[in-house]
């Protein structure tokens, strides 16, 4: 079992995976834009239940990637919604983890990843769910 370690927003959080089974969910078409960057993360986040998320939620996270794709480091938040509460953030930041545990590896051309290979990427998530009425 690898464990990778990300401190987010001055906390360690260890996220356990089996060698391979990370990359199950990773996008497969070669990343070769920041455009395409982005697709790919938009297409692993998976915002936290309905019931433990807050509407128009915010949360920034700063990473850089190795050349293969592998991010480089560990990521930060930056940026969370100030008007949010310490539970909510901590259901985004759990969300923000398993992204970035679903993207372990990205694709990145050989091209791509020597322009990106530990260069800062920000990278902003935005919870614009349509909430059922209460």
């Amino acid at each position: 079992m690898l464990k990778s370690r990300f401190r987010i927003a001055g906390e360690v959080l260890v996220i356990a995976t089996l060698a391979g089974s990370a990359a199950a969910q990773s996008p497969r078409a070669p990343i070769n834009t920041l455009n395409d960057l982005e697709a790919a993360l938009l297409d692993c986040w998976v915002p936290p239940p309905i019931e433990q998320s807050r509407p128009g939620m915010q949360i920034t996270v700063l990473m850089s990637f190795k050349r293969n794709g592998e991010l480089f480091g560990q990521p930060r938040i930056t940026f969370q919604s100030s008007d949010a509460s310490d539970a909510e953030r901590a259901s985004y930041r759990t969300a923000v983890v398993e992204t970035l545990k679903r993207c372990a590896s990205l694709p990145f051309t050989e091209a791509f990843g020597n322009g990106m290979a530990g260069e800062p990427f920000t990278m902003r998530f935005v919870d614009d769910r349509e909430r059922p009425p209460d």
